[in-house]
């Protein structure tokens, strides 16, 4: 009895060797040896340092590439979050937070080094404030899919400019520190994700809200040029004409502009310079900035001009994507004022085109002037914006351009709509398979999640999101019904809001005169 003990305990032993053999729970990358966990079936390395801490005098400065490590990594432990005032993203809490935040994952479902699999890089969104890269994908791994995200800094840790800081770079350059992370991981993942059986040329990056913006911003940065090959942005743009202020997101900042933002936090902070500024505890920052937006600037570098200008040009990442917004993305961000408030408010922000925007977006009563400032930000701050991306990229790229308009009053949602529709991020469930409120679907909304997530996969694997069974999605063209409209299921159709649309585009032209 005991010997054939023995022999079963080893048969089992020798088992699940070969299993966890079966899988890339080692590999070597090229700063040395690492491990990663079993989870789900799957290899995943969850927090692969890509850059050094950006802590002491490497705050506020470029990412610096991580040095080889001695022994065997072990990436069983998410990385801290950035220093932020909330996080949604925290995965129940169990996540610290530290300026020692430069970490990505890898979830893999790769049995060979050799297998070549396509690669998905999330990069997460909150406002360039909060936000954290921990999770994992196993929808699009079993798939056949190398799931990555990736972590950057936020708030003024990640994008505050300082006069000091810009003569201290060389290239009289500062603020974007969070954008040079992101170019930076996915440099660390074009050149390391063969070691988890991807394929360096067959990379995408997608990400919402600020990680849409910054899915925009890395297609029209010479820094991240032949890093991807495909890219997805929901709800997020970055073609905003430069100004000096942000003013009702109206521009992108100039760097001076930035500059004296970081000024006014220095002051506010007591400190007398950057040396000091670099003393103080990285949570006292956040305190004295919480919600404040510390936003990318057009610094020349990373960001190179104008992104409509870029892209009038012909200057960008040509590649194929994805992009789209939802019909309600305004109402996380709005709140109801009086009429007088909200009329006082829209000449602040607009000047002499106040009155097109009052007739556009009307509001009687206090209940309505909510309803208008949702549909302003929504227009002003997402959809104009992805609007100019298809329009431009379809006349001077050739890159295909798929556009969408998510519609559907869904119960699970995270912030439900007053009037009916999609609020901001209502998308995601349809996509990733989160649950947010009651997280109910109808038997409508689990069709259009299995066709959602399909396009998102397909478009990964082949630049297409078209496939067998799955409605056509067709390119865009400008004034063809070539928008997938989702609500109540999938149809192609116009661009919806045309006439705020027209009016944005003079808008943002004449702003940029």
């Amino acid at each position: 009895m005991k010997l054939k003990r023995h022999l079963l305990t080893a048969a089992l032993t020798l088992f699940c060797l070969s299993a966890a053999n079966a899988q890339l729970l080692r590999t070597t990358v090229e700063q040395g040896e690492i491990e990663g966990v079993e989870h789900e079936g799957f290899a995943l390395y969850k927090g692969i340092p890509y850059a050094e801490a950006p802590v002491g005098n490497l705050r506020w400065k470029a990412p610096v590439s991580k040095k080889p490590w001695k022994g065997v990594f072990k990436a069983d432990k998410w990385g801290d979050r950035p220093p932020q005032p909330i996080d949604p993203n925290q995965n129940g809490g169990e996540q610290g937070m530290s300026e020692d935040c430069l970490y990505l994952s890898v979830e893999t479902p790769a049995k060979s080094k050799n297998d070549k699999l396509p690669v998905f890089v999330m990069i997460h969104g909150g406002a360039f404030l909060t936000g954290s890269y921990s999770g994992t994908q196993e929808s699009f791994v079993k798939e056949g899919i190398i799931y990555c995200s990736i972590e950057y800094r936020l708030g003024a840790l990640g994008f505050m400019a300082h006069p000091e800081l810009s003569k201290e770079s060389g290239k009289n350059i500062s603020g974007n520190y969070g954008i040079l992370d992101q170019v930076m991981a996915l440099k660390w993942i074009h050149d390391n994700i063969a070691a988890f059986g991807g394929d360096p040329d067959k990379i995408t990056i997608a990400g919402e809200s600020a990680g849409g913006i910054s899915v925009s911003i890395l297609c029209a940065s010479p820094l991240a040029k032949g890093l991807f090959r495909g890219a997805i942005s929901e709800s997020g743009s970055s073609f905003w004409p430069v100004g000096e202020s942000r003013n009702g997101n109206t521009a992108m900042l100039t760097s001076k502009a930035a500059e004296a933002g970081g000024l006014l936090l220095q002051k506010r902070l007591k400190a007398k310079n950057l040396k000091q500024l670099r003393k103080v505890p990285a949570m006292d920052i956040v305190k004295n900035t919480a919600f404040e937006s510390f936003w990318p600037n057009v610094d020349g570098y990373s960001i190179t001009d104008d992104q409509y200008k870029l892209y009038e040009k012909g200057s960008y990442n040509d590649v194929n994507v994805i992009i789209g917004t939802n019909s309600d993305e305004g109402s996380m961000f709005s709140r109801p004022v009086s009429v007088s408030d909200y009329e006082k408010r829209i000449h602040e922000i607009y000047g002499s085109w106040a009155d097109q925007v009052l007739s556009l977006y009307p509001a009687r009563t206090e209940e309505e002037t909510y309803f208008a400032q949702s549909d302003i930000f929504r227009d002003g701050s997402f959809a104009w914006g992805t609007y100019a991306w298809a329009n431009l990229q379809s006349k001077t790229g050739k890159g295909k351009v798929y556009m969408y308009y998510f519609d559907q009053d869904s119960e699970n949602t995270i912030v439900k709509s007053r009037k009916g529709g999609a609020s901001h991020v209502a998308e995601m469930p349809f996509i990733y398979g989160y649950k947010f409120g009651s997280g109910k679907m109808t038997e409508t909304e689990q069709h259009m999640e299995q066709i959602m997530s399909r396009y998102w996969i397909n478009f990964t694997k082949t630049g297409n999101p078209n496939g067998d069974s799955l409605p056509f999605w067709t390119t865009y063209q400008e004034g063809k019904p070539t928008v997938m409209i989702m609500k109540e299921g999938l149809h192609l159709g116009p661009v919806q809001n045309q006439k705020q649309m027209d009016f944005f585009e003079k808008f943002f032209k004449e702003k940029r005169k």
